[in-house]
């Protein structure tokens, strides 16, 4: 980008020399083919500067077993190699994410910090036409590794540097992903991250999903989700800091709003402290809802606060 701005500003100078010295041989005719061209010059500038800075979006289908995956790329402009980071959502939710959080996160990671992203559709949510009930832990490993694999067969990709980050429950999944498929993942950030879910499961629910094999779980925003008795059992028996700690080395940003009363911002300072690589770290955002307050806010300084500093991170750990 540094480049157009300074081939810019030659141009100018150039152009005014050029319009000095054909006003001195034509007149005011050779004034007017200056302006021209100054005109010309100018707007393939402008053009090339708005390449530099764009990105684009494809939507894929991704095979994993049984079903597949439904994906957004969001590639940088220009020649890769690039980094990539599959966006994991949150329950209830899609790739898109609350508020379309990551709809709004990918092109900025894209232009601003030359990350291309993946972000999935979990089975049973967004546009995943596979039953709810196949959702586990296990499960949304498959979907993110899929995806990584996926985003390697792509030209413009650099598949030696895969991050992976997720959103309140996506978090709980990216955890797991660097935990289990650490020779894939080598960065990790979480959002709202919430190693433990058991809030979300009461004996009540347990029960119900002993009997039918599933629990019902309603939502104010969408229809109710049918919840596997496996998912209940992944609940009560990962220790899923456990597994982070013993099976990931690689850096992780936890990013927690203090205003979050849904997943206590404290579990931040858990995931941080479970991680062995000094390169780890918390960033609390003042003000700051669970859902990076998408609702709350319309000029979402709290939401491009967060998407910053994961730009930073993952720029100075996928390198």
């Amino acid at each position: 980008m540094s480049i157009v701005i300074g081939s810019m500003i030659l141009c100018v100078i150039g152009t005014f020399i050029l319009m000095w010295i054909c006003s001195m041989l034509m007149g005011d005719g050779g004034l007017y083919v200056a302006c021209f061209l100054f005109v010309a010059l100018m707007f393939a500038l402008l053009c090339t500067a708005a390449m530099a800075e764009g990105s684009t979006e494809s939507v894929v289908s991704i095979p994993n077993g049984d079903h597949e995956v439904p994906a957004t790329v969001c590639m940088p402009s220009g020649e890769g190699k690039f980094p990539v980071v599959v966006m994991l959502h949150g329950t209830g939710s899609n790739r898109d994410e609350a508020g379309n959080g990551y709809k709004m996160a990918a092109p900025v990671l894209a232009e601003k910090y030359g990350i291309a992203t993946v972000r999935i559709d979990f089975m049973g949510s967004g546009d995943s036409t596979a039953d709810y009930t196949g959702y586990t832990f296990e499960s949304a490993v498959s979907d993110a590794v899929a995806a990584a694999n996926y985003a390697k067969t792509l030209e413009q990709i650099d598949g030696e540097h895969i991050g992976v980050m997720g959103w309140s429950q996506g978090g709980t999944d990216a955890l797991l992903c660097a935990a289990r498929a650490a020779d894939v993942f080598t960065s990790v950030v979480t959002w709202a991250g919430a190693p433990d879910l058991s809030d979300m499961l009461t004996d009540e629910l347990y029960e119900q999903a002993k009997a039918n094999g599933y629990f019902v779980m309603d939502f104010d925003w969408r229809e109710p989700l049918n919840v596997s008795l496996q998912w209940c059992e992944d609940v009560k028996n990962t220790d899923v800091l456990g597994e982070f700690e013993a099976g990931y080395t690689g850096p992780v940003l936890a990013i927690a709003g203090k205003e979050d009363t849904t997943v206590d911002p404290e579990w931040s300072n858990k995931i941080v402290a479970a991680s062995k690589n000094p390169a780890s770290k918390t960033c609390f955002i003042e003000g700051m809802d669970h859902t990076f307050n998408v609702f709350a806010e319309e000029d979402l300084h709290s939401l491009y606060q967060a998407v910053d500093e994961t730009g930073k991170f993952f720029s100075e750990t996928l390198r």
